[in-house]
């Protein structure tokens, strides 16, 4: 069986040239072969680039590499983004921060959350999704990792569970798409009337967080998230966990003491307005 091998100063530049290289021949891309390799190639082939952005790149007349790094970095960022602005700017200049990874990592981590008694009401099922997902995808960042897939387990009254998993369309350690598949996953359980004991959440297929790609997006909410994510996680480096929230989790200390265990109440102004930041 014959097998492609690609030798470049990075990863990203290996990965693009093994994919354009025949079975049994080998490409080499010394640093000083870097930019003539990369600029004419076409944008679909650029690390990073997937269907949706390269047609977007197209309609602003950007159809090669070499179209994108004569592009200035404010045009690119106004355009696709801040983190997708930069990161077509830093690729199409050959530029891969990725190193590799030499330690083992975990397979997977996982959070729950125990009710004090028996919740029917969906709504604090979702309160609890919310929360696991915060916790979840923040240890996944503090610890570099990754997830390419969820698993989510509720354990009713009767001891019986249910579960529900789902690969991932891209890995990936934000909050904000972690939440939403864990919201996926609780609908298609179609919960009535259940009387839930117990949620929790594991995050698997793990792998270090910078070898996961991410598909370029055009949704400013996007940038808004991942800045909110970056202050949330300084705040927590500093302060610990639960000093910033979302609104959502601010709940009133009677439904906390009924609640989830662990949950983050407010217990002054300075918190309330804290929470306020995720509205």
């Amino acid at each position: 069986m014959q097998t492609t091998c690609a030798v470049a100063p990075n990863r990203m530049l290996a990965t693009m040239a093994a994919a354009v290289t025949p079975p049994g021949q080998t490409t080499v891309i010394g640093t000083e072969d870097i930019e003539r390799w990369l600029r004419p190639r076409p944008v679909a082939s650029l690390y990073g680039v997937g269907p949706a952005t390269a047609e977007k790149l197209r309609t602003y007349g950007l159809h090669t590499i070499g179209d994108i790094a004569d592009t200035p970095m404010p045009t690119l960022v106004r355009l696709f983004g801040a983190a997708a602005g930069r990161a077509l700017h830093a690729h199409a200049h050959g530029q891969d921060p990725r190193t590799v990874q030499t330690q083992p990592i975990a397979k997977s981590l996982s959070a729950e959350r125990t009710f004090k008694h028996d919740v029917l009401d969906p709504a604090e099922h979702r309160r609890a999704l919310l929360s696991l997902a915060e916790e979840v995808a923040a240890r996944l960042r503090d610890e570099r990792q990754a997830a390419n897939g969820l698993t989510l387990a509720v354990r009713y009254a009767d001891r019986s569970s249910s579960t529900r998993s789902r690969t991932l369309d891209e890995a990936t350690a934000h909050t904000r798409p972690i939440t939403a598949t864990a919201y996926d996953l609780y609908d298609l359980l179609a919960l009535q009337r259940a009387r839930v004991r117990s949620i929790s959440l594991r995050a698997h297929d793990l792998r270090p967080a910078i070898e996961a790609t991410q598909q370029l997006t055009f949704d400013p909410s996007d940038d808004r998230a991942l800045a909110i994510e970056a202050v949330t996680d300084r705040a927590r480096a500093r302060y610990g966990p639960g000093i910033l929230r979302p609104a959502t989790l601010a709940s009133s200390t009677k439904r906390a003491s009924e609640g989830i265990p662990g949950e983050w109440t407010p217990t002054g102004r300075a918190s309330a307005r804290l929470s306020l930041l995720f509205t």
